[in-house]
């Protein structure tokens, strides 16, 4: 009877716990950038906005680079996982359902955003 023990079993204990935490975290901290995307109103009324020079450069890359250590994650683990050296398929799923939502999300912005310099295109004619 080693199949329900085995996927949360007394092996993984409190760190397996810590990690599913802490990878909640990044998602909900993840979910939070999104939504000041969406509604960068929200962002000017809790000051964390910059002023528009720069900002937005800067959240833009941030938020790339979020995405690709997302991706350097989940192929690390993955590739762990295929080499035995991360047993724990839970982890190495949940890594690539995270880059994979990240990766989604980037390109839902990227498309937005090349709406709207469309949008702003056919305006100038």
């Amino acid at each position: 009877m080693s199949g329900p023990s085995g996927i949360g079993g007394a092996g993984s204990g409190a760190g397996g716990l810590h990690e599913i935490m802490a990878l909640r975290q990044q998602i909900i901290d993840r979910s939070q950038v999104l939504q000041q995307v969406r509604n960068p109103d929200v962002g000017a009324n809790t000051g964390t906005a910059d002023t528009a020079g720069g900002s937005f450069t800067g959240a833009l890359r941030t938020a790339l680079d979020k995405v690709n250590q997302a991706q350097a994650h989940s192929e690390a683990v993955t590739t762990g996982y295929e080499t035995g050296q991360v047993t724990d398929i839970a982890q190495v799923m949940l890594a690539r359902q995270q880059s994979s939502v990240a990766f989604e999300a980037t390109l839902q912005v990227r498309n937005k955003l090349l709406s709207a310099y469309q949008d702003i295109m056919k305006l100038g004619l």
